[in-house]
């Protein structure tokens, strides 16, 4: 017989005594949870498209675009001089690489240390003092929690303070401990400077550092992800999936970064590399060139030319059996390699015929263009195991299953890296998948589904394969909602001279994000009803500042943070970067200069130059009670009330 709802609650209710098992003990958490909803909800803060651009990431991460030294400021105002401050910023920044520099230069350490640890202490007292104490103590290091519990917690009962607090610190400077009292202190700022980051999208490609920058959002303490079309990739390369490892690898060797495959995670291309030096070492390789970075060793040039031709081919011929299996992709027009005249090196395309800049494929069969040669099958199948096998690699797309998602609803922000498919009205764009329709979130419901039986499902091969394809076609497909255009010209930006030919055209999304009744219609489809106070925060698609582009539209309801943190795109942007921080006060939007190099802001103390802009204040500060937590706090206490009634009553015995 089915149990009633009142059996339901007391079911629930008892389950809960056994953790609050008296009066007194679920009073005291009523309190603590009622003082939590009154405190200063903690800062978001929002990045996107980082595309491995480790040493900016790492440096914004460490100062919160700006939030460290807007901290600072409010601390310690007028009392110091500019210098003193941008010197405490770095320390806070990079705590043990400043200390050895100022070991090394100063003539009475122990002073230094004594007015530093004073600063240091200040400032912590200032960021722990939006949070509860329980919350502090859980963000301390464990070597030191004691005295820095002991040093920010203002003690009521100590008559002498100052007497109190020198104390501590001359014992700790006299015990030789304060250069890792310092780092622990530096630390526990970041720590407690931002609440919880957002990463809206692409930590891969282009850049020389995706693996690091993912091993520091493995330590990072409150972080979720919304994956972007290269972070999809990535995540399919890592199941196996011949297109996507091929994918990945041309774009590696296209923006010379190799070692992120190869001393990032331990994949060997030595069979590619002696694949494509042996078949191409006398064809022309002319289109493949090399966007080689700063580090780039030029001596590498003529054999990375000749595995970025390899890869290519094998792409194009792996994309084209994908097509062919799922006609449901509409996906025709890439199938390019069956309109290549191969004597005449010309190529048909959308109903012109175009001279190709280089015929010379000597792996193409042109009765049966996409089949792969024994060679290069047997070069895939090694690369398709490393990748399966590459331990850091799965760790890492491990996390970014378990911490991300295809979009976010968070604090009446809704969070997606490119776009939600539309037609020209306004319309979401409807995609059958297994014979039936989906659109708007249910679309992003179902892509996600599948990219996760692609990693997971190994109990169901036909789902799992199915599910890597459809990563693919969220790479690159027109209803794709982390692409956003009509498709990926890939082939022809290689080998077609005709800037024509290398049309994408985006999703009308991108024409109506600035239109209130379009971008009301998206937040309504993902949940979020009171669109006056909700906003879209959306990567994927630069902001051309230098064209008078602006990251801000619809009158502040829609962020586009996607100003060129990679270096490939500064040239267009015109700066390096958009990041949002969301605090207690309002939303402010900062704007990036580029970055010099870890080892400049050390010696030099130069921080990121960031332009900040308060996008929306509060003329109240946002409470915890505003937020996600808080509801989710109040429905906790809703819960201890009827527990507290039931005890007052008799219903259920205190324990």
């Amino acid at each position: 017989m089915a149990k009633s709802t009142e059996d339901i609650e007391k079911k629930l209710i008892e389950s809960l005594s056994k953790q609050f098992p008296t009066k007194a003990a679920a009073s005291t958490e009523i309190i603590n949870l009622q003082s939590i909803l009154n405190l200063p909800k903690g800062t978001e803060h929002f990045l996107t498209d980082i595309h491995g651009e480790y040493e900016q990431f790492n440096h914004v991460l460490k100062n919160g675009s700006g939030s460290v030294r807007r901290k600072i400021d409010e601390e310690f105002g007028n009392t110091l001089t500019l210098k003193d401050k941008k010197s405490l910023a770095t320390l806070i920044y990079y705590p043990e690489e400043k200390l050895s520099l100022i070991e090394r230069e100063e003539e009475n350490i122990d002073d230094w240390y004594r007015i530093t640890l004073h600063r240091l202490v200040a400032l912590t007292r200032r960021v722990a003092s939006k949070y509860t104490r329980s919350k502090v103590r859980k963000a301390l290091p464990k070597d030191f929690a004691y005295v820095i519990e002991e040093l920010i917690t203002e003690k009521a009962e100590v008559q002498d303070k100052e007497g109190y607090y020198n104390s501590i610190i001359s014992t700790i400077i006299w015990l030789k401990k304060a250069p890792e009292f310092i780092t622990a202190l530096s630390n526990l700022i970041q720590r407690l400077v931002i609440d919880h980051l957002h990463i809206v999208g692409d930590i891969y490609d282009r850049g020389p550092g995706a693996h690091i920058i993912m091993d520091t959002l493995l330590q990072y303490h409150s972080v979720d992800i919304e994956w972007g079309n290269h972070d999809i990739i990535w995540m399919a390369a890592a199941t196996g999936h011949a297109a996507s490892v091929a994918t990945v690898i041309r774009l590696s060797v296209r923006y010379a970064n190799l070692s992120t495959i190869e001393e990032g995670y331990g994949i060997n291309l030595v069979p590619l590399v002696s694949f494509a030096m042996e078949t191409y070492k006398d064809s022309d390789c002319t289109p493949f060139v090399i966007r080689p970075g700063e580090e780039y060793n030029r001596h590498d040039m003529d054999m990375d030319v000749m595995v970025h031709k390899a890869i290519f081919v094998i792409q194009m011929k792996l994309e084209g059996q994908l097509i062919r299996r799922h006609p449901e992709f509409d996906m025709d027009d890439r199938l390019v390699l069956d309109h290549i005249d191969y004597d005449k090196g010309t190529v048909e395309l959308y109903g012109r015929t175009y001279p190709l800049i280089c015929s010379d494929f000597p792996t193409i069969d042109p009765a049966d263009p996409y089949a792969l040669t024994p060679e290069e099958e047997e070069v895939m199948d090694r690369l398709s195991l490393a990748f399966m096998h590459s331990e850091k690699l799965q760790r890492h797309v491990r996390f970014l299953y378990s911490k991300g998602s295809m979009y976010k609803v968070y604090n009446g922000n809704l969070l997606y890296h490119g776009c939600v498919p539309m037609d020209s009205e306004g319309h979401f764009l409807s995609m059958e998948i297994d014979g039936k329709e989906y659109a708007g979130r249910r679309l992003y419901d179902k892509l996600e589904s599948l990219s996760r039986k692609a990693y997971y499902a190994s109990n169901d091969p036909l789902g799992k394969k199915k599910g890597q394809d459809y990563m693919y076609y969220i790479w690159t497909g027109a209803k794709s909602p982390v692409f956003g255009k009509d498709r990926m010209t890939t082939f022809e930006s290689y080998l077609v001279e005709d800037k024509e030919a290398h049309k994408e055209t985006k999703n009308p999304y991108y024409d109506l994000r600035d239109n209130e009744a379009t971008v009301d219609a998206i937040l309504k489809e993902f949940g979020l009803d009171n669109t006056d106070d909700a906003h879209i925060i959306n990567g994927h698609v630069p902001v051309e500042l230098k064209k008078g582009e602006s990251p801000v539209l619809c009158g502040g309801k829609l962020f586009i943070i996607d100003g060129g943190f990679s270096k490939a795109y500064q040239s267009k942007t015109g700066i390096a970067g958009y990041t949002l921080v969301y605090n207690s006060h309002g939303l402010r939007l900062v704007a990036h200069e580029p970055f010099t190099s870890a080892a400049d802001a050390i010696r030099n103390e130069t921080d990121i130059v960031s332009d900040s802009e308060i996008i929306e204040s509060s003329n109240e500060r946002i409470l915890v009670e505003d937020t996600d937590t808080g509801r989710e706090l109040r429905e906790q206490i809703a819960e201890l009330t009827v527990l507290l009634s039931a005890y007052e009553d008799g219903t259920i015995p205190e324990r």
